[in-house]
């Protein structure tokens, strides 16, 4: 019994613990974008970069191994 007059009040505190994490995320904007990073996934790493670069890349010859 002398275990449960412990282990309440800090599971309580442990409890508002993490619900006060959650609202301080929740403010500081943490759930702004959900879109963006399932949709980076889709952009080619290519477009990234300059367009001189990738016309270079295509004149170029390969080389043979």
């Amino acid at each position: 019994m002398t275990a449960l007059v412990w282990l309440v009040p800090i599971a309580l505190v442990m409890g508002l613990v993490g619900l006060g994490a959650f609202l301080w995320s929740m403010r500081s904007g943490q759930y702004d974008d959900l879109d963006g990073a399932a949709e980076r996934i889709f952009i080619d790493a290519d477009a990234d970069r300059p367009m001189a670069s990738v016309e270079d890349d295509a004149t170029e010859p390969k080389p043979s191994r």
